[in-house]
């Protein structure tokens, strides 16, 4: 049976899974790059990014790197919310805005993008259609697990969508990757959820020189 997966959420050793004040300089908001360093470092990473899409830089394959590549496996859809799709706030003012990842976006499957203001479906290159949902998270998902065809679906952030998602209990399996950062503010994963992470055992948790890997599998 097709499963909804979080994987690879970061967050700071004070809960913090995203900085304040998201803009085109801060993706991430102020101080979030700091969450994803070991991200960048891994791989997998760089190939599936463009930056070494030859896989010759070298670098160790080790849990961090297994972990993300493990997002991708037996998945055929991809459901973010809007801030993660990017900074552009309230009606779309024009079709410009296409995303942090350039023409070739690594998902290469469909994407459904939570929002307020509809938008038509934008294609790009690599397999990835973005589609923009406007009828919440269940519309979204329903989308999403009808052209994964039989695949999981992986739930991206931001941390709202994926606490709206919790808070449903919706969530088959939740990867959390603790770094050794403090943010101070921003936004919390674990706030507001009136017991969604409740029914989750533990079954991985891996220790690293970059980050602390938590992953829950959901068992009511």
């Amino acid at each position: 049976m097709a499963r909804l997966r979080v994987h690879n959420f970061a967050v700071s050793f004070d809960g913090y899974a995203a900085g304040p004040d998201q803009s085109v300089s801060d993706p991430l908001g102020v101080g979030g790059t700091r969450l994803h360093e070991w991200v960048f470092a891994t791989p997998t990473f760089r190939r599936t990014h463009g930056i070494d899409p030859a896989g010759t830089a070298g670098g160790e394959i080790g849990p961090d790197d297994r972990f993300i590549a493990a997002g991708d496996v037996g998945t055929g859809a991809t459901v973010m919310g809007r801030n993660m799709f990017g900074p552009v706030r309230g009606p779309w003012p024009d079709d410009s805005w296409t995303g942090w990842w350039g023409t070739d976006p690594p998902y290469h499957h469909p994407v459904f993008v939570l929002t307020h203001y509809a938008r038509a479906p934008l294609t790009m290159e690599g397999g990835t259609t973005f589609h923009f949902v406007t009828d919440g998270l269940d519309t979204a998902l329903a989308q999403a697990f009808a052209a994964a065809n039989g695949k999981d679906v992986r739930l991206g952030g931001g941390v709202s969508t994926v606490q709206a998602a919790l808070r449903a209990r919706l969530v088959d399996e939740l990867h959390v990757a603790v770094v050794p950062a403090l943010l101070g503010r921003g936004e919390r994963l674990f706030d507001h959820l009136d017991g969604g992470p409740a029914g989750y055992e533990c079954v991985e948790w891996i220790g690293t020189a970059s980050v602390l890997h938590a992953r829950y599998e959901r068992t009511a």
